[in-house]
């Protein structure tokens, strides 16, 4: 398209109508409408489905015929006859096209020097609804949708401040899709923001189908599980962090918004920690720390103990391990690979089959296979125990990525464990550990703020502490104003 439209705009309307025609000759939903203001002909271009023809017929071609041989001058048409509140001028093919590609209008009007860009989006949108991907117990239920000036206005209901910045560009160079970067002007890190901007620009492509694509373009890191881009559809979290110094980013046509820099902290708290009361919240911390410790230890700590440290358990529980394996005619670590396999498999058929049978399907086929592979003696009564207590804790995290990307972590440790058994374990824990220590997001520790040990900021990291001990912002951010609330002196 680059290399096509030309870049001058004639000020003739049949010559400039005669290139935008055969530029679009095989297009049937493009539509071009010629008329005449008095002794000016004026012409419309726009895309059928797309612009609202009412606004158009009301606003635009009724005023201008209207007041045919009233005015004779293309610039006092403009001025004067067209009412409507929202439209901006352009001097080249290539802007006007792009804007009428995106839905707008485009009017020609013969011997005005350029063309007038009339604000005419209109197409079917999803209405705001509960978020799908992220439940809540209590706040507020709205959510994203893929229309990018509905997801503008969701955030400026909550951030009712000057410094709130809406940054628009465009990214792909064929989809020209709509992005929109969001902060607080005066919070937001600098280096930060130039930064995303910069990686932004970088991104060369046909097309940005969705916020999924510039967050693989953005991340620091390609060569890790770990997602350095927060992703959420709910407007109350984006805000939070906006408050907090962070960037996020909109992209037309996703109801996810991405949130930068990410840490992975952050993939570990939910909305609902934070209104909720801070002992409430500290306590379901705690158990979703212990959740990802024990669905990323236990199966291999089962592997290592059965195959290698059968001594370090009581008699008792031994006995009692070794008569549930009798008669499996597989070695621990093999039983525990093919219920690891069953469980993805499971986890991804209730993830593609539609809501109405996905809970039915995960319940029977959990139950079929569980007591199918216990009563053909491919597995152990004590692994189908482990397998679910695994798979319950695991989805603990709030965050699917994070989930499977500690599953790919927990599946190496097997495989070590297997090998060296508990030396194993503690291999992989430290390959984890030196892995995460390893991962930036804009330039931030992805383990702060705990590698930083910044006191300030361990409020909010293991534990959640009153929200009027919430003095200062993180400071592991480099916000600009660091400070939140003032300080309580009574």
């Amino acid at each position: 398209m680059k290399e096509k439209v030309r870049t001058n705009i004639s000020k003739s309307t049949k010559e400039n109508m005669a290139y935008v025609r055969d530029l679009f000759k095989d297009t049937s939903d493009m539509v071009f409408r010629e008329f005449n203001c008095g002794n000016i002909l004026c012409a419309l271009v726009y895309i059928d489905g797309m612009a609202d023809k009412i606004l158009l017929d009301d606003y635009v071609v009724e005023p201008l015929m209207e007041m045919a041989g009233e005015v004779t001058d293309p610039v006092e048409l403009k001025s004067r006859v067209i009412s409507v509140s929202d439209m901006r001028e352009v001097k080249t093919m290539t802007d006007g096209l792009a804007a009428a590609l995106s839905g707008e209008t485009l009017l020609f009007i013969d011997g005005y020097p350029g063309a007038i860009i009339i604000a005419t989006r209109s197409w079917p949108n999803r209405g705001v609804s509960e978020p799908s991907s992220e439940t809540v117990i209590r706040g507020p239920r709205e959510g994203f949708t893929e229309t990018i000036r509905f997801n503008t206005a969701l955030l400026r209901r909550r951030i009712r401040d000057v410094g709130l910045k809406v940054e628009a560009s465009q990214c792909g160079v064929r989809s020209k899709t709509d992005i929109a970067l969001v902060y607080i002007d005066d919070i937001v890190n600098i280096e930060v923001l130039k930064e995303l901007r910069r990686r932004l620009k970088r991104i060369d492509i046909d097309a940005i189908l969705d916020s999924g694509y510039i967050e693989q373009f953005i991340e620091d890191n390609e060569n890790t599980p770990f997602p350095q881009v927060q992703s959420t559809e709910r407007p109350d979290v984006v805000s939070a962090a906006l408050y907090e110094g962070r960037i996020g980013i909109i992209v037309d046509g996703s109801p996810f918004v991405l949130i930068v820099p990410a840490v992975l902290v952050d993939f570990f708290q939910a909305p609902d920690d934070y209104y909720s009361s801070w002992i409430t919240g500290t306590f379901v911390r705690f158990l979703r720390l212990i959740g990802i410790m024990t669905s990323l230890i236990m199966p291999a700590l089962y592997v290592a103990v059965t195959s290698f440290h059968a001594d370090l358990i009581p008699t008792k529980l031994a006995y009692t391990i070794a008569a549930s394996r009798e008669g499996v005619p597989f070695p621990a670590y093999v039983e525990v690979f093919l219920m690891e396999a069953a469980l993805a498999f499971l986890i991804q058929a209730i993830i593609k089959l539609p809501k109405a049978i996905s809970s039915t399907i995960g319940i029977v086929g959990g139950l079929i296979i569980g007591q199918s592979a216990v009563s053909a003696g491919l597995v152990s009564p004590i692994m189908i125990i482990i397998l679910g207590t695994t798979a319950i804790t695991t989805f603990l995290i709030p965050n699917y990525e994070v989930t499977a990307a500690f599953t790919y972590f927990r599946i190496m440790i097997i495989i070590l464990s297997a090998v060296l058994g508990l030396y194993g374990i503690m291999l992989g824990v430290i390959f984890l550990v030196i892995h995460l220590t390893r991962i930036k997001s804009f330039g931030i520790p992805y383990l702060a703020p705990a590698v930083d040990l910044v006191w300030s900021d361990m409020k909010d990291l293991f534990v959640r502490l009153p929200l009027n001990r919430f003095i200062k912002r993180p400071e592991f951010l480099k916000p600009r104003n660091t400070i939140r609330q003032k300080e309580d002196t009574n």
